[in-house]
């Protein structure tokens, strides 16, 4: 017989209040499942502070030149995966800032690959690329994955700063952690299922994660999304559409503004926003660290006010 063990997780505790979901109709079973669905982004509120803390370091860490690393096994690994690739279409995000390293790699995706997330040599491993100052999240559900635990461990011997995101509030792995979130999901609607409530948990935390160090590092402009890449039909309408929104012009202005930039959103923005040509644009974007409001306000220029963002409430 292979080798077992038992989990102490919440994650792992039968939910009183779903023993007869197998009875229930359709509607019954979608009922239940969304009322523990509802429950989540609440315990997520509840690790806002330390996620925010977790922010600030990935910030100072990729001004600096450093990268993000995730780690994870099974959903935790896939949720990883999806987190960082899409940051380079939504953000233009240069290849290599966001790293999802998922036990088993690329077939694990999406075949179960025999006893890879139990393996702490293969995290440790996979760690061995970070350097001192890099950024290192750890996501498993129960908090005592082994391939997460010796990833962060390893982390944290390199000089790297270490996370881990988790359901279980006494995570096993937390010891190798800088910064614990742990989401309090409780139960799962099917015992041990993290793919419900832990999973959506760790879904909204990578969201909010990568999207506010986005944010900070200026590849937003207000609320728009200025460094998307026009890969599509739909984004390439989208672009136009941020641009109009952004500076009040009609559509034909904001098209020649875009064609006058070589297709480039920044430039055709703050070329539109301070009154000065696409290259004096560029410039001053490149030495305001891709921010648009940076840029703006180093140039003296005044925002148009049907374009100003709304004042941080």
């Amino acid at each position: 017989m292979k080798s077992e063990v038992t989990v102490d997780a919440p994650t792992e505790e039968r939910h009183p209040g779903t023993t007869s979901i197998d009875t229930h109709t359709s509607l019954g079973i979608l009922r239940a499942l969304n009322t523990e669905d509802a429950k989540v982004a609440v315990a997520v509120n509840e690790v806002l502070p330390d996620l925010a803390r977790l922010v600030d370091c990935a910030v100072d860490s990729l001004t600096a030149g450093g990268a993000v690393h995730y780690f994870g096994a099974g959903t935790s690994g896939r949720l990883a995966v999806l987190d960082a690739a899409e940051l380079l279409p939504t953000f233009n995000a240069p290849e290599g800032l966001f790293v999802a390293h998922h036990a088993g790699g690329t077939r694990a995706l999406v075949h179960a690959v025999e006893n890879v997330e139990d393996d702490a040599d293969l995290g440790r491993s996979e760690a061995d690329v970070l350097r001192a100052g890099d950024i290192a999240v750890g996501l498993t559900a129960s908090g005592r994955t082994p391939f997460v635990a010796g990833a962060l461990a390893r982390a944290r011997e390199l000089g790297a700063v270490t996370a881990l995101v988790t359901a279980n509030p006494h995570a096993e792995a937390a010891v190798h952690a800088d910064i614990l979130l742990a989401v309090r999901t409780g139960p799962e609607a099917l015992t041990g299922s993290t793919r419900l409530k832990a999973g959506t948990a760790q879904k909204l935390v990578l969201n909010s994660f990568s999207t506010a160090v986005m944010i900070r590092l200026g590849h937003t402009w207000s609320n728009l999304m200025v460094d998307v890449v026009a890969t599509n039909a739909k984004l390439r309408g989208r672009v136009v559409r941020i641009l109009q929104e952004a500076t009040g012009a009609g559509s034909e202005e904001a098209r020649a503004a875009l064609d006058e930039a070589d297709g480039e959103l920044k430039p055709a923005l703050l070329a539109m926003l301070a009154g000065v040509g696409v290259a004096t644009a560029r410039d001053a974007i490149a030495a305001n660290g891709g921010s648009v409001a940076r840029a703006l306000s180093a140039m003296g220029a005044v925002t148009p006010a049907a374009a100003t963002p709304t004042p941080e409430r």
